[in-house]
């Protein structure tokens, strides 16, 4: 028996959709899991260990907008792709907006669902890869991941859950500018959208802490309009 890439939880109510897109993800080595109604998706969501998720927006027992956002109060990382016919601009906004990753609009081409859901597994793979990250040192610097201690200019202290973990995505892509998207993704999760200069006032927290000329800062630059990137040189 072949290994499986990854489980799905495919939900749709049209019958003949749901069998095609299962068979030809099962073709390509992914374990589908279908259902048709919003609720029972929920609670299967709930027994069971899904990779990603494949949803349409209109259910019987919760429309999919529903079931995206209960599986974000269990999940805040699992990947999720609308797919519905409802396509307007403002209907892709509205499920990005309530946690979907991605939103394909009917018809849409099969290929097209299947890319997405490959790069989606991968990415998500990467990113789990990573936290194996418990510490980290640099220069005099060190932070402690899993308790949060740190020891900066000012000796030893202790970093909030929010700064350790916009700390540990800085560093796990060192020497990359990590853009403001993923960082609200990856730190602030899915639904809260915290100003640019949220993020602004962590990085120069960062300086403060860490850097050993604040106002002219080598571990921790921005580049306007792109993101943040992170350097132990």
């Amino acid at each position: 028996m072949t290994d499986v890439k990854a489980r799905i939880l495919l939900v749709e109510d049209e019958e003949h959709l749901n069998d095609l897109v299962k068979m030809n993800l099962e073709m390509d080595g992914f374990k589908v899991i279908p259902e048709t109604n919003g609720v029972k998706a929920i609670q299967r969501f709930k027994e069971e260990k899904f990779d990603l998720v494949i949803l349409d927006v209109m259910l019987p027992g919760a429309d999919g907008i529903q079931v995206c956002e209960t599986i974000r109060l269990v999940d805040n990382q699992v990947p999720i792709i609308f797919v519905s016919a409802k396509g307007t601009p403002e209907d892709r906004i509205k499920g990005l907006k309530k946690g979907g990753d991605d939103y394909l609009a009917k018809p849409f081409n099969l290929e097209e669902l299947i890319l997405k859901v490959n790069k989606s597994v991968n990415r998500q793979e990467n990113n789990t890869a990573k936290q194996d990250l418990e510490e980290y040192a640099w220069g005099d610097n060190f932070v402690n991941f899993s308790s949060y201690k740190a020891i900066g200019n000012n000796g030893e202290f202790t970093l909030t859950k929010k700064e350790a973990l916009l700390l540990k995505l800085l560093i796990e892509n060192k020497d990359e500018v990590v853009s403001r998207e993923k960082i609200l993704q990856s730190v602030w999760g899915y639904t809260v959208y915290p100003s640019t200069r949220t993020i602004d006032n962590f990085i120069l927290a960062f300086r403060k802490y860490f850097e050993k000329d604040s106002k002219n800062p080598v571990n921790f630059t921005s580049l306007r309009g792109v993101g943040y990137k992170f350097s132990d040189t």
